[in-house]
């Protein structure tokens, strides 16, 4: 398990799809705004690949985020299209509703930045996110993240287009176990 100060990222039990489906990804809304696609109903059992890891796909890693007191789970986070040749990656994270606001999503991202920059040997790591979500531009920035653009009208987000911010971090740049 990899550690941060508040939060371990693991491996991807069983156990953790059905809180997972329940919490994250049966919420309409949140799925929506958080996926490049449209929503649709998981079926219970099936091997979707937003829940399911497939261990022959290299580029993604995702992981189960868990409390490091007690070991409840609290949400999802993946590293995501590893381009191995230009040695980058894109991080993402969903908390459950019930841990959010306690300061988990700056953790689990200095954390995807050490397992990307330490453990995989990437160079950039980037974000981007809806301009409104002001948690996940908050926990990018503490861990260093810096705006580099605004993707205008580029997301469609129940019924309208909303803009994303992109938001990227260069190894040389990146300063381990420091939040601002």
């Amino acid at each position: 398990m990899l550690r941060g100060d508040k939060v371990g990222l693991r491996a991807r039990y069983d156990e953790d799809i059905p809180i997972l489906r329940a919490e994250l990804y049966d919420d309409v809304v949140n799925s929506a705004r958080s996926e490049g696609r449209p929503w649709r109903p998981i079926v219970p059992g099936s091997n979707d690949p937003r829940l399911v890891v497939d261990a022959s796909d290299m580029k993604n890693v995702p992981f189960s985020v868990v409390e490091l007191d007690g070991g409840a789970l609290v949400g999802s986070a993946n590293l995501w299209g590893i381009d191995t040749h230009h040695r980058s990656a894109h991080i993402g994270l969903g908390l459950l509703p019930s841990c959010r606001g306690k300061g988990y999503g700056a953790d689990v991202v200095s954390v995807l930045c050490h397992y990307g920059f330490v453990v995989r040997g990437l160079n950039r790591l980037q974000v981007e996110t809806l301009s409104d979500n002001i948690p996940m531009l908050r926990a990018a920035e503490q861990n260093g993240f810096v705006r580099e653009g605004e993707l205008r009208s580029s997301a469609w987000v129940m019924g309208g287009f909303m803009d994303q911010v992109l938001l990227g971090l260069l190894a040389e740049d990146w300063k381990p176990g420091t939040k601002a």
